[in-house]
């Protein structure tokens, strides 16, 4: 069995610091193998820098994923391009920096993890469907424990992703919305999923932002820089035990853990 563990996206200051004093002692006393997270609001809430990357890694993250705010940090464009382990939506056009899949081993045992970035009320990129067929029928038969970020808008697009890889992945999990679900499951076909793994950062404001610049900009439409809240810290995520032979789900532990 290999027990993995999928946090949903790591906002700001606060959601670095949540990790930074979490992973280690959670790998820990719960004998995770392997850690996703997905850091594209890491840096201030826009992309994620070189600097903070290679801290995060130090803290325990073996593999980050991203999504449409991943470019927002000019200088992660070289980064991205000799740093394997930092991926961004493998449906993005040909010719983008970085790769959207990375394939390696945990124990001995191949293990992918594939990025796909939803098209419902997104930016503009190519089909993530057809996409998880390529990047699917591009992978060694041996390759059975692969984990799926589906970084989306809507819920519907996240579970159609779900059901459309059941049984052929051994993780389907949402990001981007940065509020957590309960709808965590094994799927029929071995599956498991959750909608959205929510947001490891601050709690006390809107979706990681301070509450007072959110609210004004409702109130008189007048665009204001937004600011990372810092209260209420949390890691949210998913724990998954996957058999290493099938690929398949064993069981999922929706987790948020408060930070102290």
């Amino acid at each position: 069995m290999i027990r993995v563990l999928l946090t949903g996206d790591t906002m700001g200051r606060a959601g670095r610091r949540a990790l930074e004093e979490c992973l280690h002692s959670l790998r820990s006393s719960r004998e995770i193998d392997f850690v996703v997270s997905n850091v594209e609001n890491a840096a201030a809430g826009f992309s994620i820098t070189p600097r903070i990357a290679e801290d995060l890694f130090a803290a325990g993250v073996d593999i980050m994923t991203s999504g449409n705010h991943i470019f927002d940090k000019k200088e992660i464009l070289d980064y991205i391009e000799r740093e394997p382990r930092l991926l961004r939506p493998a449906n993005y056009a040909p010719g983008a920096p970085g790769r959207g899949r990375w394939v390696g081993k945990v124990r001995g045992v191949p293990l992918a993890v594939i990025n796909f970035q939803g098209r419902v009320f997104m930016p503009p990129c190519d089909d993530p469907f057809r996409a998880a067929d390529s990047q699917l029928s591009a992978l060694e038969p041996s390759v059975k424990v692969i984990l799926v970020d589906m970084h989306a808008e809507t819920t519907s697009e996240k579970m159609a992703m779900g059901r459309y890889l059941d049984g052929r992945v051994s993780a389907v999990v949402g990001t981007h919305t940065h509020v957590q679900t309960a709808d965590e499951q094994v799927m029929p076909g071995g599956t498991a999923y959750l909608t959205d793994l929510g947001m490891t950062g601050p709690h006390d404001g809107v979706i990681g932002m301070q509450s007072r610049i959110v609210i004004q900009r409702f109130l008189v439409g007048i665009a204001q820089k937004f600011e990372p809240s810092e209260g209420d810290i949390k890691l949210n995520g998913l724990i998954v035990d996957v058999d290493e032979s099938s690929g398949h789900a064993l069981s999922v532990e929706r987790v948020s853990i408060p930070l102290k």
